[in-house]
């Protein structure tokens, strides 16, 4: 059974491991470009900190998470093994559900994202060719409001 919760700072790490595998699956998504240890100070002195952070657990083991920030999505992750089971949709539910509007970024190449925002009502805002991004990956911006 998958409960939703907050995370605990302590927990950061977990969801920085998470965005990697999950990014790694991502089409032309290079999760090298930083390493595990980056991506937990960066969970750790920015995500955690700066936003709420709800994460899906299976008992103890992180299945997904969703880190908001006011009027945004910031990052959105489930795990690989665990794609197709409702998580995602449960964190994309609840984040509608914390906010009246929201807006966040994808990579045009992650189809399995767009799909999910798209079936929750997020409309394409944007489109770019990658130069705002550090992965220099064409980009796009949705954004969705409570009709």
């Amino acid at each position: 059974m998958i409960t939703i919760r907050r995370l605990l700072g302590h927990e950061g790490a977990a969801a920085a491991e998470l965005h990697r595998r999950a990014g790694a699956l991502i089409p032309g998504y290079d999760t090298t470009l930083h390493s595990a240890e980056e991506f937990k100070v960066f969970y750790r002195d920015h995500v955690m900190p700066n936003g709420s952070v709800w994460g899906a657990f299976e008992d103890d083991r992180l299945r997904g998470h969703v880190a908001l920030l006011p009027g945004w999505i910031d990052h959105l992750y489930v795990d690989p093994d665990f794609h197709g089971r409702g998580i995602g949709s449960a964190l994309v539910i609840l984040a509608q559900q914390e906010q009246a509007e929201l807006r966040l970024y994808t990579f045009q190449s992650n189809t399995r994202a767009r799909a999910l925002y798209e079936r929750h009502g997020f409309a394409i805002e944007e489109l770019t060719d990658g130069q705002r991004n550090e992965e220099k990956m064409p980009d796009m911006t949705y954004v969705w409001r409570r009709g």
